[in-house]
C-alpha cells in the first residue's frame, strides 16, 4: 500500500501502534510541532500519541532531551548524532512511549553552511528493545521553500516511523 499524504501516513502509523500496544512521542526542531500536530489531527490519536517536544534551540535540546553539549559542538544541531540523541532523549523523558522520532534541519531560506544545505533534515528514530533503546538516523535533503521542506520532513518522518523495526 503506497501512502502519499500525512493524513494517510498518520492513520496507518496509528493503526500499527495500536496493534503493537505502543505509544509514540516526538522531538522537533525544524518542523516546529508540525509532526505532533499531524498526529493529533487524527481522531483517536490519544490511544497512541503520548507527547511532543519542540526543542528549537540548542539549550532546549540539552535541557529537555539531554542532548550532550559535546555532540552539539562537534557535529552541530543539524546532524544524525544530534537527531539520535534527541530521539533517545524523548524515550528517557516519556516512559510510556515505545517509539520516538526526532527532526532537526535547515528549512531555509537561509541557515545553510558548508556541507549542510537548505532543505537538509536529519531524522532520529528510537524504540525500546528489551532492556535498552535502539536508535537509527537518516538524513535527507528536500527541495522547495521553507513550507515545502517542513511538510516533506513530516511526511518522511511518518513514513519511516511506519517502517521502523527495532529488530533491523
Amino acid at each position: 500500500m503506497m501512502l502519499h499524504n500525512a493524513e494517510d501516513l498518520t492513520r496507518a502509523l496509528g493503526e500499527r501502534l495500536v496493534d503493537k500496544g505502543w505509544m509514540f512521542s516526538c522531538a522537533e526542531s525544524c518542523t516546529g510541532g508540525l509532526l505532533a500536530a499531524a498526529m493529533t489531527e487524527t481522531p483517536g490519536s490519544s490511544q497512541w500519541f503520548d507527547r511532543g517536544f519542540v526543542t528549537y534551540s540548542n539549550a532546549a535540546k540539552r535541557e529537555l532531551l539531554d542532548v550532550h553539549a559535546d555532540t552539539l559542538e562537534r557535529f552541530g544541531a543539524v546532524s544524525e548524532e544530534t537527531a539520535m540523541e534527541m530521539a533517545a532523549g524523548v524515550l528517557a523523558r516519556a516512559p510510556e512511549s515505545d517509539l520516538a522520532v526526532s527532526t532537526t534541519g535547515i528549512a531555509g531560506p537561509d541557515g545553510a553552511t558548508p556541507g549542510k544545505p537548505v532543505g537538509m533534515v536529519c531524522f532520529g528514530f528510537a524504540s525500546r528493545a528489551g532492556m535498552g533503546v535502539v536508535t537509527r538516523a537518516e538524513t535527507r535533503v528536500f527541495p522547495g521553500d521553507r513550507q515545502a521542506v517542513r511538510a516533506a520532513a513530516v511526511a518522511y518522518a511518518l513514513s519511516m516511523a511506519l517502517e521502523f523495526n527495532p529488530a533491523d
